[in-house]
């Protein structure tokens, strides 16, 4: 019997405490991996953004058009950017599914010369691609929306929409497969001629925002100045910035509840703290005749201090591997598939990432331990004659 297996055998003393507290070590655990991997994924989009593709967007704000003669203005040969590689423009069209107008999805009207050109990471096989170069009412949409409408090559497929009015007719021509962690997997792109050649002239020929890549990411301040002050001059002035940039601006929004999100779950934790510190300091009560006997029979206050210590640590353990083991089927599989499908222009991958779990099983143990100092401290300055005394 060692000091090591004597303190393990101590968190039998009384099961239904154990257990209980091994569970609500579990659910804050669980609960510190479902936050921290919800702001993990939400950033993911930031961290995994291209370096080399620019956006240029109307310098009031980002929800105003552009015309689209600007696109052709810097991309043509004419009024080309030295270090713009290739461009494309872009415009949120904005509908919804007719029966299921809750879930949400990005719907992008794009050129279908040169989108996926400038969006290399969104692979689409080429016949598939090429159909919907050649049919206007054609759309190409990522796997996970797919898999969340039911959704296959040659279906038709009507939404309606809110920012253009009416139902909009579409025959879904390829699915795309995201090779970069930063792209929405739940995307419907279609066809920006298809949607500008049915509106008024008072609508007509505007679009969202350019995108290009450039040869060099190190140039891009260079170059973002360069296409601004090619249009300063113009009645509508641009704000051309990385990609990365455009992300955090989006993430901006949202700041406070990020924000408010790292604190729960650091008060979660410490909240994990106070019950473990309790579940101890219960123990050692009631424990303390059994500590006087051990002193009495030689075991020296340090001994006793690791007893407690050695218990803390391993509910601390036994808990944060629990909560682990439920955060995969939970958080992956239940929450992280349904945010994916949903929600992916927020969350295009949702999984745990490893620094988050074992971040988690660390600062199980570690708060364990620090729960179990107090109470180790009392039980190693116990007298003798006393402890045998006290009934508990």
């Amino acid at each position: 019997m060692t000091l090591t297996s004597l303190s393990v055998k101590n968190i039998g003393h009384n099961w239904l405490r154990t257990i209980l507290t091994v569970v609500g070590t579990a659910i804050a655990i669980l609960s510190f991996v479902m936050i921290r991997t919800t702001l993990s994924a939400w950033e993911a989009g930031v961290e995994n953004a291209a370096q080399d593709r620019l956006s240029t967007i109307n310098r009031v704000t980002f929800v105003m058009p552009l015309p689209k003669r600007y696109f052709d203005e810097f991309n043509g040969q004419r009024g080309k950017i030295d270090g713009v590689k290739a461009s494309t423009y872009i415009n949120w069209f904005g509908a919804k599914h007719p029966t299921r107008e809750t879930e949400f999805f990005a719907n992008l009207a794009v050129d279908k010369d040169t989108y996926f050109d400038v969006y290399p990471e969104m692979s689409v096989p080429a016949a598939d691609l090429q159909r919907w170069k050649e049919n206007r009412q054609g759309a190409i949409v990522g796997e996970a929306l797919a898999k969340q409408f039911d959704w296959k090559v040659g279906d038709d497929v009507t939404l309606v929409g809110t920012i253009y009015p009416g139902d909009w007719k579409f025959k879904i021509e390829g699915i795309y497969v995201a090779t970069k962690k930063s792209v929405d997997r739940a995307q419907f792109v279609l066809r920006w001629d298809y949607i500008n050649d049915t509106l008024p002239d008072s609508r007509k020929d505007h679009i969202g925002w350019v995108a290009s890549t450039i040869d060099s990411a190190s140039r891009g301040g260079e170059i973002s100045a360069a296409i601004d002050a090619k249009f300063d001059d113009q009645d509508i002035q641009t704000r051309t910035m990385s990609e990365r940039a455009l992300n955090m601006e989006f993430l901006g929004g949202a700041s406070a509840i990020l924000s408010a999100l790292d604190f729960v779950s650091l008060v979660i934790l410490g909240i994990m703290m106070l019950i473990l510190g309790n579940t101890i300091a219960m123990g050692v009560r009631e424990r303390t005749r059994e500590y006087g006997v051990l002193l009495a029979l030689g075991f020296r206050p340090k001994h006793i201090a690791t007893f407690v210590l050695g218990e803390g640590i391993t509910i601390g353990l036994i808990g944060g591997g629990l909560g682990l083991l439920i955060s995969y089927p939970i958080v992956e599989q239940g929450m992280g598939r349904w945010l994916e499908e949903n929600m992916g222009a927020y969350f295009p991958y949702f999984s745990i990432p490893t620094g988050v779990a074992l971040v988690a099983l660390a600062l199980a143990a570690l708060l364990a331990g620090l729960a179990s100092v107090i109470p180790a401290y009392s039980a190693s300055k116990l007298d003798v004659i006393d402890a045998l005394r006290r009934l508990g």
